[in-house]
């Protein structure tokens, strides 16, 4: 098979073996009309090895997992059983690893068809091929749709629940015996009062982050103080501060580019961060997200530069384009995100800003660099609004967030609109 081609089932019961030269976490996802999982019972793979007419079963030593779809048991609300496969090794990509889908007769073991997607570079997960209904009859179809975020990429893009770290409140503080002695310092990473006990004043300091370098630049005014636009070239804002995408009367409907970089606080140790944006109509509802497992979005109006995974280097690490004059009518907001899945605190990171520039000449417009630290896992840097008037406002938000993920990062955002 080829990627896109389908073929009808002659079988009520198949088998999709998949196999590759390094070791693969198979799973099966299943999935109504809408594309999602009823809920998390669908989500079929080696820690839940079955589901409604579907089962997993590990391969022997050197052979593929299975997924094995009995069509006469999925129930009516399931239009389709998506079957991917995550590479196991910690980092490692499809990139010269080429996985196999056999699909069998799971009765007589006969083969029905097979599919090696082509072209496999980045990608850590792929769904590989899909069994789905048409007109009352089932087919197979050759997918090949790479994710470079592995498994929790396709579990969070098919509704999947991906579970986010409960904060850990700090120990209840033991009198002390003896003379009054000054309070220790909470344990690393336990940050916030016990419960019950009176909030601190403030929280404890964060590490000293150093704004990157940049030429001076016109300051935005104090909230209040009055709208500015880029007539008088590029602007530096701070927390909470808005500039309107006008030049020279016009609002700016180009093309831009929102770069967003950041440096490990402490020297020779990476850091792994996400940056995403999120898509919202006026009733605050998510329209869309893009983010390094999904890396266009809105017919291409958003378009995102992919992961990257230490932080190292000068310049920008993560780089979304946005075509402004191509958002479509229903999206009147846009929040970008920066998040760590590996569990990395804000903390651990310095030199932390983003950049609006012209995405065709390279000209940065706006910059907020941001000047403070919490310990949790995700913030909020700028969203754009769309106004009555056809233009865009930016306002800088340094809000930060505990999500590992840009799931999470939905509600806060919306939140913040």
């Amino acid at each position: 098979m080829t990627p896109g081609s389908n073929l009808p089932l002659t079988s009520a019961r198949v088998a999709v073996d998949v196999t590759a030269p390094a070791r693969l976490d198979v799973s099966g996802l299943l999935l109504t009309a809408d594309g999602k999982v009823r809920s998390d019972d669908d989500f079929v793979f080696y820690n839940q090895p079955s589901g409604p007419g579907v089962t997993h079963s590990s391969g022997a030593a050197g052979g593929g997992d299975t997924i094995t779809v009995d069509t006469a048991a999925v129930p009516d609300t399931i239009e389709k059983i998506v079957v991917t496969a995550s590479l196991d090794a910690p980092g490692a990509t499809f990139a010269g690893t080429e996985p196999t889908g056999t699909v069998r007769n799971a009765d007589d073991g006969s083969v029905l068809a097979s599919f090696t997607p082509p072209q496999l570079g980045a990608e850590t997960a792929l769904v590989v091929v899909e069994i789905y209904r048409r007109n009352g009859a089932w087919k197979v179809r050759a997918v090949g749709q790479g994710y470079a975020d592995g498994l929790a990429g396709i579990a969070t893009d098919f509704g999947v629940s991906v579970e986010e770290p409960e904060p850990q409140a700090a120990p209840a503080p033991q009198p002390p015996a003896g003379p009054p002695q000054a309070p220790a310092a909470p344990p690393a990473g336990q940050w916030g009062p016990p419960t019950g006990a009176p909030a601190p004043l403030a929280p404890p300091p964060a590490a000293p982050v150093a704004p990157p370098a940049a030429p001076p630049a016109p300051p935005a005014p104090a909230p209040g103080a009055g709208k500015i636009n880029l007539d008088k070239g590029r602007v530096s804002l701070q927390k909470n501060q808005t500039v309107s995408l006008v030049k020279d009367g016009a609002p700016l409907l180009s093309s831009v580019a929102m770069g967003l970089g950041w440096e490990p606080a402490f020297r020779g140790k990476d850091i792994d961060l996400d940056a995403s944006v999120i898509a919202y109509g006026p009733d605050r509802k998510k329209v869309a997200n893009c983010f390094f497992g999904r890396l266009q979005v809105l017919n291409g109006a958003i378009q995102h530069s992919g992961d990257n995974l230490t932080g190292d280097g000068s310049g920008d690490d993560e780089v979304i384009t946005v075509h402004l004059g191509g958002i479509p009518a229903e999206v009147t907001g846009l929040v970008f995100t920066v998040n760590s899945f590996s569990g990395q605190k804000f903390t651990d990171v310095a030199k932390a800003y983003c950049r609006l520039t012209d995405a065709t000449t390279g000209e940065e417009l706006v910059r907020f660099d941001l000047t403070g630290a919490e310990p949790r896992t995700g913030v909020m840097m700028a969203k754009l609004i769309r106004q009555f008037s056809g233009e865009w406002e930016m306002t800088a938000m340094g809000e930060f967030v505990d999500a590992r993920t840009v799931r999470g990062m939905v509600k806060p955002g919306a939140a913040a609109l």
